[in-house]
C-alpha cells in the first residue's frame, strides 16, 4: 500500500480545516488499482481515510500540536 505515497508519509501543510481534502491523486490510483484486484466499495474518499488513520497522509493543520510528531 505504501508505494502509492512511494514509501513515505505525505505531510501536507494546511492552515485551515477548510483546505482539507476528501480525496487526493494517491488515493484515486489506490482505488483504481484496489478494483482491478477485485475489490468492491474502495472509492477514492475511502482510501484517503484509510491513508489518513495508517499515518500514510499527515493531514493534521499546522497549527496542531500533533503536527510535527506524526
Amino acid at each position: 500500500m505504501w508505494k502509492f505515497t512511494k514509501e513515505k508519509t505525505i505531510k501536507n501543510k494546511f492552515k485551515y480545516i477548510q483546505e482539507l481534502p476528501s480525496k487526493s491523486k494517491e488515493s484515486e490510483e489506490m482505488s483504481k488499482n484496489l478494483k482491478k484486484r477485485g475489490f468492491k466499495f474502495v472509492e477514492p474518499t475511502s482510501c484517503y481515510a484509510f491513508m489518513q488513520a495508517t499515518g500514510m497522509v499527515n493531514d493534521h493543520l499546522t497549527s496542531c500540536f500533533k503536527y510535527n510528531k506524526v
